[in-house]
């Protein structure tokens, strides 16, 4: 450990694990982000730009397209597309310190027991909220939030005050970098309050190209998205899971307000013609739904238009 800072590893280094790394990085921890060849490259020739609402800055940081970067890795932020979970968790279990912890910075309410299924290791959640994308090789524009909630999902039965201290340590890490972190007990609700904002927003971003202030800010839409919420608060009373103690119309719709200029994760992929996590999102509460006996059409619509405009994109590269 260097300075009081474990060996931190990002693991799928796009927007959000360059943001949440790159703080890291500039307030002094080591970190090494792990990645495609083009932002390696070029954060290896001049480091990792942040384009911050409060500051613009190239930082030192290193890079690597290697999983074996990770190696001796004590803090993991997992923050690869959905569809690779399963992969890449075993990919970089074998390289990390013993007793490491795997954060899973990613979309979705079920990648931790999918890391789990995968490799008998517990991950950490992480509920994300920040606005930022990747304008170029090796730079990220912040344009929105950039905090964190972390926590232990139900279930496990030993060394839950090791665990506890780990989640502890890993918040005051982020709060020392200037990320607003804070420990949860009960994360699951906070990620089903996460998807389902991402549920009222990528899809309609992504469809009507347009910012979320936009798409909070026009009545049709509006009202669209008071439909998903709805349609979603249905699903997780029928799954038998515990959300916060909010208004979730109200807390949806303010979004648009505090992270105002994002544009979602699914309008960039459709962008950039790669797969969308739009299973993970929409079409996972229809799947949830049709399990629990509660009807989707709403999110099932969302969920189709985007499928066709993800085959479209693909099929134009």
């Amino acid at each position: 450990m260097e300075g009081n800072w474990p060996r931190i590893a990002v693991l799928g280094a796009g927007s959000v694990g360059c943001y949440f790394g790159g703080m890291l990085a500039r307030a002094g921890a080591l970190v090494t982000l792990i990645g495609r060849p083009l932002h390696v490259g070029a954060i290896a020739r001049h480091g990792l730009f942040i384009d911050a609402l409060h500051f613009q800055q190239y930082i030192p940081v290193s890079a690597s397209t290697e999983i074996s970067a990770a190696n001796d890795a004590e803090v993991v932020l997992f923050c690869v597309k959905t569809v690779n979970t399963e992969e890449a968790a075993k990919s970089v279990v074998p390289h990390l310190a013993p007793n490491a912890a795997l954060i899973s910075l990613q979309n979705g309410v079920d990648n931790v027991e999918r890391i789990r299924s995968a490799t008998k290791i517990d991950a950490f959640a992480a509920v994300v909220y920040v606005a930022a994308a990747m304008t170029a090789p090796g730079r990220v524009k912040h344009s929105g939030r950039g905090d964190l909630i972390v926590g232990d999902l139900p279930g496990r039965t030993h060394n839950d005050a090791r665990r506890r201290r780990q989640l502890e340590r890993i918040a005051s890490l982020f709060e020392r970098a200037g990320v607003p972190c804070r420990v949860s007990s009960n994360v699951q609700g906070e990620l089903w309050l996460k998807m389902i904002i991402n549920c009222a927003y990528n899809a309609i971003s992504a469809l009507g190209r347009a910012q979320y202030h936009r798409v909070g800010g026009n009545r049709w839409t509006r009202e669209l998205m008071i439909k998903v919420t709805e349609e979603a608060l249905e699903v997780a009373r029928a799954a038998g899971v515990q959300l916060p103690d909010v208004d979730m119309v109200e807390t949806v719709l303010k979004i648009s307000e505090s992270m105002a200029n994002a544009t979602s994760s699914t309008a960039q992929d459709l962008a950039r013609g790669k797969p969308t996590e739009i299973d993970s999102l929409n079409g996972y509460l229809v799947r949830r739904g049709a399990e629990v006996g509660v009807p989707t059409p709403v999110n099932q619509t969302l969920h189709a238009l985007v499928k066709l405009l993800e085959e479209s994109a693909q099929s134009n590269q």
